[in-house]
């Protein structure tokens, strides 16, 4: 029986039910969860993220056995399909003062009614939200459709389809939308200082890179390196036409 799980979800007021539907798992799962086994690292990250406790608060025998990160990493997650959407979800409502994407299309997160939602939200309560997507006529955008074998129409296409999902956010104050034309070496999903940091593989779609969760420590950070990446791409973008 894992208590610290059970009281954890009590004191968020939460549900085995809630947990699986936020993680996109059976309930029975959840429930295994509770009576003692052990969930794989991506979703005792998510779980952790949900609860907004630490992973060694809800599996301590399991945390104290790894090694910790190194200064500026708390996780790698293997795969982007391996991040639970809860976790992308809880990423940007937790940012106070800047919301920042940096992609050449992001269209799984606009595919998502819940994160759109979640970047109006946030921008209505005064949080700059800055989205900055590949120009679909751009070489570079073209060059990324033929290394992961899509073909550049495929990739423009996406980058085309991520833009009216995204189109309605410019009605939102706060919100501005940028493309760009810089050959993208990762994709960066900002919220204040704390960073999803999705790599790119030459020949691999992004959906099958590894990423990395880079709590913002200090400017000697690794957060702050790509934080100063995405600056400079912002600078020379150019505005996205309603």
């Amino acid at each position: 029986m894992n208590n610290n799980l059970r009281y954890a979800l009590a004191a968020a007021r939460l549900n085995p039910t809630d947990v699986a539907a936020a993680l996109a798992v059976d309930p029975k799962t959840v429930a295994r969860w509770l009576q003692g086994r052990v969930p794989y690292p991506r979703h005792r990250w998510a779980v952790a993220d949900l609860l907004q406790v630490d992973e060694a608060d809800l599996w301590p025998d399991i945390a104290s056995r790894h090694q910790p990160l190194t200064d500026g990493i708390a996780a790698i997650y293997p795969h982007r399909w391996a991040v639970p959407q809860a976790v992308w979800r809880n990423h940007f409502s937790r940012a106070n003062r800047e919301i920042g994407i940096l992609a050449y299309s992001a269209l799984f997160l606009a595919e998502d009614r819940a994160v759109l939602d979640i970047l109006t939200a946030r921008a209505e309560a005064g949080v700059k939200v800055r989205i900055l997507l590949g120009d679909p006529d751009g070489k570079e955008v073209a060059a990324r459709g033929a290394d992961e074998g899509i073909g550049a129409e495929v990739m423009a296409a996406r980058v085309k389809n991520a833009l009216t999902l995204y189109q309605p956010l410019l009605q939102v104050q706060g919100v501005e939308i940028r493309l760009h034309r810089t050959v993208l070496y990762n994709s960066i999903y900002q919220a204040d200082d704390e960073l999803l940091v999705n790599t790119h593989a030459y020949g691999t779609p992004a959906a099958n890179a590894p990423v990395m969760h880079l709590p913002g420590t200090d400017d000697q950070g690794p957060a702050a390196t790509y934080l100063t990446s995405m600056a400079r791409v912002w600078t020379i973008a150019l505005p996205c036409q309603e």
